[in-house]
């Protein structure tokens, strides 16, 4: 292997690492100081503020502080240790102070308050990316797969979507295609219709589309949910971009910056049309020889161009050696204070509800287990977005921290949602869980999270090898 390619690997997998333990390190950090905050504020002692397990790298305790603050070698959880009557013997004089012995509503502030934090962290991080602004694809749509539901909508690429509302809802502004796209994402996770306002030269200035989307039945989030749908990707132009020395394209005599306007009897709208019809150029698993009509220096030539079958993850494929498709049109979004701190809210607000209903789902057997995802998911993602550059980490940050926060809002026995399950059993009967009913519940709990966890890997794995 390439001493170059190499470092490069080398490079990739100290900068995933460091993403990921950088991630982990901050929400950890922010949920238990939500929980610490909020024990001071209803007057609990707090012993010890934990960020890790295992070996002690640091300890400290500021003057006139009853907490000992710790940070530890594995960054995969933390604690906040109160005075409480339950785990050892409490003084009589620091009684006012254990965690027991306050109400209930502020037992349960205390619980909420950790995943509270997440949230919050997340609506803090979607409002920094919405202040300085994010350079995003516009929202022109590319052409549509064949036989999907933009296609049979009527769509044909090059359309510049104006407005979206979902069913019968108002009409909103589409400022960028990934906006457009968490619509569509959002809109077909919960079985509702979009309607689109766009404008191109086949539909005139402000045609409505309606994008049937109600039914569709698909059970994991990833790339083929959009293929059904049919919007994939942005508008790019049919161009030639590097060729590689000796490959089909440089062979037919292709040159970088030549457009593409008709491969066979095909007219080609954008780049993303042109690269399926490459691909498919095949009959009995040998490539097909066709006519290119491409534009060159403003002149229209014809050239034959005989793509190379190869074998793609055991998927016969046809390839030209050659970047296919222009970059995309790009905008920048950016919003005030007041509005940026308002759609980082609305942001967790669809994110969290989504992430419930994607539980929901799986509970039922109605969304794949396939959706789960593990640390080494995370953790390549963790690498990519930070190889994207900060805003893309950020907004992984904070697709991290709701779900965190939201995970921890279940009703399990282990989370911070099982223990607000029993104070609400508390308020409703006025009297505790009694130990034996918790101890009980706690190893349901155990057993469930372990079967999420080995689920959760077991998808890692698969997609490694995928």
């Amino acid at each position: 292997m390439d001493v170059f390619v190499i470092d490069g690997l080398c490079r990739f997998l100290m900068l995933t690492f460091l993403a990921f333990v950088s991630a982990l390190a901050l929400l950890i950090a922010v949920h238990e100081y939500g929980h610490y905050r909020m024990a001071v504020a209803c007057g609990v002692k707090v012993l010890r503020f934990s960020i890790g397990f295992g070996k002690t790298l640091s300890r400290w305790q500021p003057k006139g502080s009853s907490t000992e603050f710790v940070i530890c070698l594995l960054p995969f959880g933390g604690y906040v240790r109160m005075l409480d009557g339950r785990e050892a013997p409490v003084e009589e004089g620091e009684k006012h102070l254990a965690f027991d012995a306050k109400p209930l509503l502020s037992r349960a502030a205390i619980v909420a308050a950790g995943p509270v934090a997440n949230l919050l962290l997340a609506v803090l991080l979607y409002a920094v990316v919405n202040w300085t602004g994010t350079q995003m694809p516009a929202a022109v749509l590319a052409s549509p797969e064949t036989d999907s539901i933009a296609a049979r909508a009527g769509l044909l690429g090059n359309e510049r979507v104006l407005s979206v509302a979902v069913d019968d809802g108002d009409w909103e502004a589409v400022e960028s295609f990934e906006a457009l796209r968490w619509t569509l994402t959002r809109s077909a996770l919960v079985e509702q219709d979009v309607r689109l306002l766009v404008h191109g030269e086949s539909h005139g200035t402000g045609q409505e589309i309606l994008l049937r989307l109600r039914g569709l039945e698909h059970r994991d989030v990833d790339g083929e949910l959009m293929r059904q749908i049919g919007l994939n990707g942005p508008f790019t132009l049919p161009l030639i971009g590097d060729l590689t020395a000796g490959q089909a394209a440089e062979r037919a005599g292709l040159q970088k910056g030549d457009l593409v306007r008709q491969v066979g009897t095909t007219a080609i709208v954008d780049g993303q049309q042109l690269r399926r019809v490459v691909r498919n150029s095949l009959q009995d698993g040998n490539a097909v020889a066709a006519d290119w009509t491409v534009v060159r220096a403003g002149r229209p030539l014809v050239l034959v161009v005989v793509p190379d079958a190869r074998d793609d993850g055991g998927v016969r494929v046809a390839r030209i050696g050659a970047m296919v498709g222009a970059a995309p049109e790009m905008v920048t979004v950016r919003y005030g204070p007041l509005d940026g701190v308002l759609r980082g809210a609305q942001r967790t607000w669809e994110v969290s509800s989504l992430t419930l209903r994607m539980i929901g789902k799986m509970l039922l057997g109605q969304a794949s287990l396939k959706n789960l995802s593990g640390p080494v998911t995370v953790a390549d993602y963790a690498g990519k977005s930070a190889n994207l550059g900060l805003t893309q980490y950020l907004l992984f940050l904070a697709l991290i921290s709701v779900s965190l926060g939201v995970l921890n809002l279940l009703p399990l026995p282990v989370l911070d949602g099982g223990h607000l399950m029993y104070y609400l059993w508390e308020g409703v009967t006025r009297r505790p869980v009694s130990e034996l009913w918790m101890a009980r519940l706690q190893r349901v709990g155990v057993a469930v999270l372990a079967l999420m966890t080995a689920v959760a890997l077991y998808n890692d794995i698969v997609r490694l090898f995928d």
